[in-house]
């Protein structure tokens, strides 16, 4: 598999470990807007994110992931590029446990020792990150952040956009809303209404912004 990556910060590092790891992938293209124009280096080429036109020419079986941890960034890159999902990878590292029932959607990066359990959902470009844990049944959205650490109990559903802090825990059958952010460390036993923010044991609405992430 060639894959392209999108993004050029410690997040993509990462994601190039897992690229790595996996052993069957290979990397063609580095984009990020820090460049001004393509260029090739080690037979990887580097260049503006307009630059996936070309490495589609170049590679027409070429994969892309967008290897920014922001939400927000992240879907307006996904929009900008207005590609149709099955040119997105689905990235999951060899040491993630990842249940046969579960789905992963593209795009979707898996990293280290993470867990994903039975009947679980993961929607389109989503992060699940080191060492986290997603058990039995529960719904991830698109473009959603499952930081290091954190775990989603059974049958827990995460809106479009949203974070779920390092080593925050969410109890069963809750719903965090669209955009919403759990703080690191966070215990939440109760539903986390859209754009807003949740921090504390127990978990506590601090903020609530007008509008959502995009």
């Amino acid at each position: 598999m060639k894959i392209a990556i999108i993004g050029q910060g410690g997040h993509s590092k990462v994601v190039r470990d897992v690229i790595k790891a996996m052993g069957d992938a290979a990397i063609v293209g580095c984009l990020d807007d820090k460049f001004n124009a393509e260029f090739f280096h080690e037979q990887i080429i580097y260049g503006p994110v307009n630059a996936s036109k070309s490495i589609v020419e170049d590679f027409p079986e070429v994969k892309f992931v967008v290897a920014i941890g922001n939400n927000t960034v992240r879907k307006q890159i996904v929009d900008q590029l207005g590609f149709p999902e099955e040119f997105y990878a689905t990235l999951i590292h060899p040491t993630a446990q990842i249940s046969s029932d579960a789905i992963v959607g593209p795009g979707s990066v898996v990293m280290p020792c993470a867990v994903v359990n039975s009947d679980a959902q993961l929607g389109a470009h989503t992060i699940i990150n080191t060492c986290a844990v997603v058990e039995h049944d529960s719904k991830i959205e698109n473009f959603v952040h499952i930081s290091p650490n954190a775990t989603l109990t059974g049958n827990v559903t995460v809106r479009e956009g949203a974070q779920i802090g390092a080593s925050a825990t969410v109890i069963p059958g809750i719903e965090i809303g669209k955009w919403a952010i759990v703080g690191a460390g966070a215990t939440v036993i109760h539903n986390i209404p859209p754009n807003s923010t949740a921090v504390g044991v127990p978990a506590i609405v601090k903020i609530r912004e007008v509008t959502g992430g995009v």
